[in-house]
């Protein structure tokens, strides 16, 4: 095994981007993307929103609309090569729009962060490739906050879909946690995880445990 991936979890613009970039600032960590291996909007069987004003929308945070299997195989290529051709997404348009070569460039870790990245702890601790694994929080006024001037200035969606979307995962913020947890992961602000990660050897498994 080459490397070994910290997977960072965490509600919608919670931060999980922005600690991956100060990781590979401090630490050269390259980032595997998970939300690049969301599924086209055109596919069928996309799980919809079933109520509330944007029900009949495809559910963006249905892990339904995200494929896991792809991804994994995409981890597990970069865990024993360094390695691996992934996909590029457009969030605003709703489908992939190319693909890129990750290259770790003799990395030993490596983050892998997205709003559905708890979603592989349990197979990687049991594959042996997972490094430690992170439930990033914020308050959820400053997640909403965040998370919306994001969107906005990426125009991933229309405004009103962003509004209300929004406020849905502000309330649904701690039960993100909860699974989160249950998964696997540690809560920590940014900045904690940062500290943590920075101080811990490549064998300190009370960190991924």
């Amino acid at each position: 095994m080459t490397a070994r991936v910290i997977v960072l979890a965490g509600p919608s613009g919670s931060g999980k981007s922005r600690l991956a970039e100060r990781l590979g600032r401090a630490h050269g960590w390259p980032t595997l993307r998970l939300d690049d291996f969301y599924r086209d909007g055109d596919e069928p069987g996309l799980p919809r929103i079933t109520e509330g004003a944007n029900a009949g929308l495809v559910d963006w945070d249905h892990p339904g609309s995200w494929h896991q299997d792809d991804a994994m195989a995409a981890l597990r290529t970069l865990c024993a090569t360094g390695a691996a051709d992934i996909p590029v997404y457009s969030i605003s348009e709703s489908r992939r729009t190319g693909s890129q070569h990750l290259d770790l460039g003799g990395a030993t870790r490596f983050c892998a962060e997205g709003i559905f990245a708890a979603e592989i702890v349990a197979e990687c601790r049991a594959q042996g490739l997972l490094a430690a694994a992170y439930c990033i929080t914020q308050h959820p006024a400053v997640t909403f906050w965040r998370r919306l001037t994001r969107d906005l200035r990426e125009h991933r969606k229309p405004p009103p879909v962003l509004v209300r979307r929004g406020l849905a995962l502000a309330r649904a913020q701690r039960q993100v946690v909860r699974r989160a947890v249950a998964a696997g992961c540690r809560v920590a602000t940014g900045d904690r995880a940062f500290t943590e990660l920075g101080t811990s050897t490549e064998d300190d498994h009370a960190v991924a445990g």
